[in-house]
């Protein structure tokens, strides 16, 4: 019997599977396959690696450590939600509300020092960032905005900020001395054990590698960063242009705090130079954001007279971009609060506007301290200065392939990451005793190491030329010549590409720049080009150009084919949306758009029946595809405001539209003669059920929890019209 598991995740998506899944399980059981959950939210990740603190009963499973192995079976088959890639703060809401629902855990120690403390610390510390993705990544990924998509939204397009050709909206990034400009690489000749070392002291040893992998190290200087941070500060305010910082803090967990406390202690130079010395030794070092340092004064007995320096560093600084008008809550108030890959569509999508404290738009400054990726956002604001906004009714579309398994590139250095203690050379050295490479580092430097290895390097260029061969669209790798670890990358890329057919395809290389032009180009003429990228490039791509194209980018189809065979399908590419959560526990209206679970669910049904399985499963497949699309064109998706349809809605039209393809198939007789009945029923009740899912609307909802919400309660909350859960259950 095939199984899919479906993922218990965070926040809106969470919330969503209690709605959709029993919808799930009921169809897929029509086909004899089995919908199983495994409970990858950050409560229950939390909760696997305290076992010795909890009762027998509370005790869970280590769901995130068995997918992780699943996945690198041939039996496979995951549909992953989104979930939280945790900072600090959300960490330590996870850990107070689990303590008052009777969860005996020990509170986050922000200190360490005895070893209970560390261990305590670190087993946390497993959970915090992006913690989930890595594990279950076991393949490249395949991302592109499936076809009833691109047309609907060609037909009702988004709305597009205009764009001036005076605007002085611009990116700014390092010139030098940055992770880009200090990068070395090296490609493995055997299998090895590396050791990392500074001094005589040991950074990091016992790192396997592999022969053919490519290791890179780098840095970023402390001190450039903040002779450059200073800088814009100063022309944030001499433009007259909003400050703002985009980085990663969530994924990139260690490097990205860091930045983000150099972008705080900048902007608030004066304050730092005034009580530097208290602020510090508080701990308040502006990595956890300005919320943390607010909070921590409190606690200290001048705390009021520094809150009032600081209310004269906003004063007096630049204007900072707003994450929050009504609330005053800024860009620099929580780390994970403005994340790049995110944040830049959406301004660029706003004319290149962000939000002032006055609730107004205004051309923004953003800056992002490394330069490996930064001119991608400042050709695109280039290009809409000179050529105005997109047009969504007209423009091309720009799927992305992206290296991605084994944890490649950036996106598994964080073990890797090391925040320096002491001037001297840090030394990547292997077992022989022989320097592969060495950087010359100061004290506050952030240097870290990153792994690519073969295997998923030769799979990553075999599903660029079969995309481009199926597609029919050019594709271009996006490697930087100026870049040592993209260097070897392309010698890499021109050798595996020879053991492919790729007569008739048109498959090139060029620098992230230069790839983004050509691709914008493209896109204003309505061609189509694949970006073929490295592991952050796929992150921001797969934002980017979706939230230009669609408005959003938990839109997209996003299949990971796993390299042993089985197959992981992400639920589009956006977050777990707090906010859509607050309008649920405040007005009863989910307005999270569950459309990525349409597509994924319907791409791991199609790959049961290509795997060998049931044909029932292509069946409801192809039958789901029909009913997405009747869904899109038919305006039944989730809308924003409360007394219209939402979440709940769109999975009923979804299941009524899906019985009544299913019913009108002729491909399998049985699966039509099961769904007749079904579809005759949702039909008949369609007003009642409607006007019932509107009518629960506009009242407080308790779901006994955020991080770990009530199962009887949220069931309830999402599954409100018995007459519909009684024709689902029914199908079981």
């Amino acid at each position: 019997m095939a199984t899919i598991i479906y993922t218990r995740t965070d926040e809106a998506p969470l919330l969503a599977t209690y709605s959709l899944k029993p919808v799930v399980e009921a169809f897929a059981a029509t086909a004899g396959i089995d919908v199983e959950t495994r409970d990858i939210s950050l409560a229950g990740r939390i909760l696997a690696q305290f076992p010795d603190y909890l009762s027998d009963e509370q005790k869970v499973d280590d769901a995130l450590a068995e997918l992780g192995e699943l996945a690198k079976t041939p039996e496979a088959n995951i549909i992953k939600l989104p979930n939280i890639s945790a900072s600090v703060p959300q960490m330590k809401a996870a850990i107070a509300e689990l303590q008052a629902q009777g969860f005996k855990l020990p509170d986050y120690p922000d200190s360490p020092s005895t070893e209970e403390e560390k261990d305590i610390r670190n087993r946390y510390d497993a959970v915090k960032g992006s913690a989930v993705n890595p594990v279950l990544r076991e393949g490249n990924s395949d991302r592109r905005a499936p076809q009833a998509v691109k047309n609907f939204a060609k037909k009702h397009p988004h709305r597009m900020g205009e764009w001036s050709k005076d605007s002085k909206t611009n990116v700014a990034t390092m010139a030098d001395h940055d992770f880009r400009h200090n990068e070395k690489s090296v490609i493995m000749p055997a299998d090895d054990v590396l050791t990392i070392r500074i001094g005589d002291t040991v950074l990091k040893d016992d790192l396997k590698v592999l022969k053919g992998e490519v290791i890179d190290g780098t840095f970023m200087s402390a001190e450039a960063l903040d002779s450059f941070l200073a800088e814009q500060v100063k022309r944030a305010k001499e433009e007259g242009v909003l400050f703002s910082t985009h980085l990663k803090a969530t994924m990139m967990k260690v490097s990205d705090p860091i930045i983000f406390g150099h972008v705080v202690r900048a902007y608030f130079a004066d304050v730092y130079e005034q009580y530097g010395e208290e602020l510090l030794t508080a701990g308040l070092n502006g990595e956890n954001g300005l919320a943390a340092i607010y909070s921590g004064l409190e606690k200290l007995d001048n705390g009021a007279e520094i809150k009032a320096a600081f209310d004269k560093g906003l004063a007096e600084g630049p204007a900072l971009a707003m994450v929050n008008s009504h609330k005053g809550i800024t860009n620099l108030h929580v780390p994970s609060d403005v994340i790049v890959d995110a944040s830049m569509p959406a301004m660029i999508r706003t004319s290149g506007h962000m939000w002032n404290a006055d609730d107004q738009e205004q051309d923004t400054l953003a800056v992002i301290p490394d330069s490996s990726y930064a001119g991608v956002y400042q050709a695109v604001i280039e290009d809409c200065k000179e050529n105005g906004a997109f047009d969504p009714t007209t423009m091309g579309t720009v799927p992305n392939v992206g290296l991605m398994a084994q944890k490649a590139e950036e996106y598994g250095s964080h073990d890797k990451t090391f925040k320096i203690e002491q001037d001297g050379t840090v030394e990547v050295v292997n077992s022989a005793g022989e320097v592969l490479m060495s950087h010359e580092v100061k004290a506050g430097d952030i240097w870290r190491a990153c792994q690519t290895k073969d295997a998923p390097i030769q799979d990553w260029v075999k599903l660029a030329v079969t995309r481009s061969r199926l597609s029919g669209m050019p594709a271009i790798f996006w490697l930087d010549p100026e870049r040592a670890h993209d260097r070897n990358l392309i010698e890499l890329v021109k050798k595996y590409l020879a053991d492919h057919d790729t007569e008739g395809l048109d498959i090139t290389i060029a620098s992230p720049v230069e790839a983004t032009k050509t691709s914008i180009e493209r896109i204003r003429r309505g061609e189509d080009t694949i970006s073929v990228t490295g592991n952050v490039l796929r992150d921001y791509n797969t934002d980017l150009f979706p939230i230009l194209e669609l408005g959003t980018s938990a839109k997209m189809l996003s299949v990971v084919p796993l390299m042993a065979g089985g197959g992981l399908f992400e639920t589009g590419a956006g977050g777990s949306a707090p906010k859509h959560v607050q309008q649920l526990q405040e007005e009863n209206h989910l307005r999270w758009d569950s459309l990525g679970e349409f597509l994924a669910l319907a791409e791991s049904l199609r790959h049961i029946s290509n795997n060998g399985g049931t044909k029932k499963a292509a069946v409801l497949a192809d039958a789901l595809d029909k009913a997405t699309e009747r869904l899109l064109n038919d305006g039944k998706s989730p809308s924003r405001k409360v007394g219209e349809i939402d979440n709940r809605g769109s999975h009923f039209y979804l299941t009524k539209f899906w019985a009544e393809e299913l019913a009108a198939q002729s491909e399998d007789a049985e699966l039509a003669e099961t769904f007749a009945p079904v579809a005759k029923a949702l039909d008949e009740k369609a007003a009642d059920i409607d006007a019932a899912l509107i009518e629960v609307q506009g009242k407080e909802v308790d779901l006994g929890g955020y991080y770990y919400p009530n199962d009887a309660k949220t069931s309830e909350v999402m599954r409100p019209v018995a007459t519909f859960n009684e024709v689902i259950d029914s199908l079981k």
